[in-house]
């Protein structure tokens, strides 16, 4: 089972969501081949989009580098060997931040 075999880097999720995310990595596995990085991640991606919302992004490989803004408590990155997942929630502009997330909008009225 991957769940044992991965190890956490980064994350922000919540203990659930980044359980979805080691299951889903796993799932993915048993269906892909681990050189088939670009379908690992669309299998991943397109989940969390019907699941937890759009917006997700997800990039599995061996080698990258990465610097990004992503949404509080909507990002992960964990490694299966030497493959590396990384998984969050971009913002594209206000309008997404509004539609996606009513609540933030009332945090940063109160910052």
């Amino acid at each position: 089972m991957l769940e044992g075999k991965a190890v956490v880097g980064e994350t922000d999720m919540l203990q659930t969501m980044q359980q979805d995310a080691l299951h889903l990595a796993a799932k993915a596995l048993d269906i892909f081949d681990v050189t088939e990085s670009t379908e690992i991640a669309r299998f991943i991606k397109q989940d969390f989009d019907r699941v937890h919302g759009p917006g997700w992004q997800c990039i599995v490989g061996t080698d990258f580098g990465s610097f990004v803004t992503h949404y509080p408590g909507c990002f992960i990155h964990f490694c299966v060997g030497s493959l590396a997942v990384m998984l969050f929630r971009g913002v594209v502009n206000q309008a997404d931040k509004e539609n996606l997330f009513p609540a933030l909008e009332l945090l940063d009225a109160n910052a």
